[in-house]
């Protein structure tokens, strides 16, 4: 039987030399592949209080909108800036070569709204962790953080579990 990694291609080399890209879009492509991730990513949150399901830029989208029309919930997305239109809030976070920021509309959540945080990786966990500080900005609290993929030597995970999240994932590749 196939699990989630078996539909995960690994494309060397990009977008730089030594860098082992996981590409999660032959995964999408898959109608039994993609049911497996996205049942899979939800299946421990099944029964809990869940407001929301945030998405984070772009591949989280994807995942974000399908476990969000699953268990019947709101979908908010969390954009590069200048991507939404509205008043925002925004987060900066550190990337390899520099800063980025991250924007939620300011009305998207509301104080004590419950959250489920989806994206298709964890790496070093900067821009979850942005996401993080962006959904509790607006006082919504997260419940949990979902992913297809984590790099564990990276960091992620250690970074959000440090932060009291829970973290869920269904495959990890190691020496990323």
């Amino acid at each position: 039987m196939k699990t989630v990694k078996d539909y995960i291609r690994t494309i060397p080399d990009f977008p730089h030399e030594g860098i082992m890209f996981r590409d999660v879009t032959t995964l999408f492509s898959d109608a039994r592949g993609f049911r497996i991730a996205v049942d899979q990513l939800l299946h421990p949150y099944a029964g809990a209080q869940i407001d929301k399901v945030v998405g984070l830029e772009a591949r989280g989208f994807i995942l974000g909108g399908a476990i969000a029309h699953q268990l019947g919930k709101g979908f908010v997305p969390i954009r590069k800036k200048g991507k939404l239109p509205g008043r925002t809030v925004e987060q900066a976070y550190t990337l390899e070569y520099g800063q980025a920021v991250m924007e939620i509309h300011d009305d998207a959540l509301h104080p004590g709204d419950k959250v489920l945080l989806v994206d298709d990786l964890l790496a070093t966990g900067g821009t979850a962790e942005a996401g993080i500080k962006l959904i509790e900005k607006l006082g919504a609290e997260v419940i949990g953080c979902a992913f297809v993929i984590d790099l564990p030597d990276l960091g992620g995970r250690a970074l959000l579990e440090k932060l009291g999240m829970q973290v869920h994932t269904l495959c990890a590749f190691d020496g990323d």
